[in-house]
């Protein structure tokens, strides 16, 4: 009698339970953040974070993405070079979202979180909201306003009370630290030499807590660790398991390729070969072009772009952009044009011993380059 007594409150309880859960989620929702691990592309290498929202009463799962942006837009480069480029919050079937990640070797982690019925339906509303025409475009800011901050924002807003965010990151760390940790693992020596070379100064900054979450892992993990003060999270899963790539990268980084382009001028120019002179010539004067190039490209990135962390870009100290007037001047024996390569050698001389002391970060990648431009300038004057 005691045991059937027993069995009968612990099924009473048990289905209590039960209707107690289902009366405090009346939504029927279930909302999601799903963190996709990096791709091969460049644009893909620092990962991708969008939401998922499942509506039982509906029978919809659907995954939100505010990571779109429009190829066939008018002015596409330009408006991508200058900052302009607006980014917009698009929505898809989760079957072809997650087929599409699988097909391409990226994983996918789904973190479900733990709200309200409430906050659950605002959370919802707002994403109907933010999808709607007029408010689904944004102006992207790889740093502070990508996919990864308006997912996290969007947890901020309506979760309560507020998650209060643990730090992932080791204290110090930059944004450009942050970001060669990625091209470094992924062995993407060349998108890291392009991006070094057009980030400046304020990419050094040292990130805050929030900063961090700019990258989908970090947030990721800014969940995963928070959750245990903040009870964030339902469950963590990893929806299917991916190949490793066990495939090394090239042996040809910038350093190496430079650095073999350094020792070949400098034996091509002791020669006295005629070829190897006419060859000379022409290449000093591509090579002060092309600089020159570059530096007038910083200045533009600089000076007439939305891109704030292009700005003080101390890249400039050796891509000097009167480097482009200098090599119409190569071959000239005027005096003045001699001092001018002599003071370009010395200025070049003053950076070099300063490279690992400047405000900005410096890719040693580029230090074959300098040297080669000083190697040049400085032959322009006693040769």
């Amino acid at each position: 009698m005691k045991k059937n007594l027993l069995r009968f409150l612990f099924i009473f309880s048990f289905a209590s339970l039960q209707i107690v859960t289902v009366a405090q989620d009346s939504s029927h929702l279930r909302i999601s953040l799903l963190t996709c691990t990096p791709g091969d592309e460049l644009y893909s290498t620092f990962g991708h974070t969008a939401i998922r929202v499942v509506d039982s009463s509906s029978v919809t799962d659907y995954v939100f993405n505010y990571g779109t942006f429009n190829f066939d837009d008018d002015g596409f480069y330009l408006k991508f070079i200058k900052g302009k480029l607006m980014y917009y919050l698009s929505a898809e079937e989760f079957a072809v979202f997650k087929e599409d990640y699988k097909a391409a070797n990226r994983g996918i982690t789904e973190q479900v979180l733990n709200m309200s019925a409430a906050e659950k339906i605002e959370f919802q509303q707002a994403l109907f909201n933010n999808i709607k025409e007029a408010n689904k475009f944004y102006k992207y800011d790889f740093f502070f306003d990508n996919c990864t901050t308006r997912p996290r924002d969007l947890i901020a807003k309506f979760k309560s009370p507020p998650p209060e965010w643990v730090a992932v990151v080791p204290a110090g760390t930059r944004f450009r630290q942050a970001i060669h940790s990625y091209l470094d693992k992924n062995e993407k020596h060349w998108s890291k030499l392009g991006i070094d070379l057009l980030l400046g100064e304020p990419t050094d900054a040292i990130m805050t807590a929030k900063q961090s979450q700019f990258l989908p892992d970090v947030l990721m993990m800014s969940l995963d660790i928070s959750n245990k003060q903040n009870s964030l999270l339902l469950s963590s899963t990893n929806l299917y398991a991916i190949e490793t790539d066990s495939n090394k990268g090239s042996i040809f980084t910038p350093a190496v390729v430079f650095s073999l382009l350094l020792i070949f001028i400098v034996a091509l120019s002791i020669s006295k070969n005629k070829w190897a002179i006419i060859f000379m010539q022409g290449f000093d004067g591509l090579l002060f072009f092309l600089s020159g190039a570059v530096g007038i490209l910083l200045v533009f990135m600089w000076t007439s772009t939305n891109h704030a962390m292009c700005k003080n870009n101390y890249n400039l100290l050796w891509a000097l952009p009167t480097n482009t007037l200098l090599a119409f001047f190569t071959s000239s024996k005027k005096s003045f044009i001699k001092k001018c390569f002599l003071a370009t050698a010395i200025f070049l001389i003053l950076v070099l011993l300063t490279w690992f002391f400047l405000p900005q970060q410096m890719n040693s990648g580029f230090l074959p380059i300098v040297l080669l431009l000083i190697y040049r300038s400085a032959g322009k004057y006693f040769f």
